[in-house]
């Protein structure tokens, strides 16, 4: 914003609160007119709005098979000379 316009701004906002004005109530008449336009309009806003619907796509989820695992374990080999030292593998031994 330019300097120009923000001290327009200020003056607005200092003359407005400087010069005291008598609040009126009127008997009410303008609150109700705005209050009841207010609930008309999120009334009439509230039946006019679309309204969508999303349905749930049927999906079918296949039970994974089940299969028999058998019980198997780590455990170190026979030590066997690979030409410069006893190296000891591991092997994975399956009943």
């Amino acid at each position: 914003m330019n300097r120009a316009a923000v001290l327009s701004m200020c003056a607005i906002i200092m003359g407005a609160s400087v010069l005291p004005t008598p609040a009126r109530a009127d008997g009410g008449r303008i609150t109700a007119g705005v209050l009841g336009g207010l609930a008309v309009g999120t009334i009439i806003g509230a039946a006019m709005t679309p309204r969508y619907y999303y349905a749930p796509v049927p999906v079918y989820v296949a039970p994974e098979p089940v299969y028999a695992t058998p019980s198997c374990y780590w455990t170190w080999g026979e030590p066997v000379w690979d030409g410069y030292r006893w190296v000891r593998s591991r092997v994975e031994v399956c009943d």
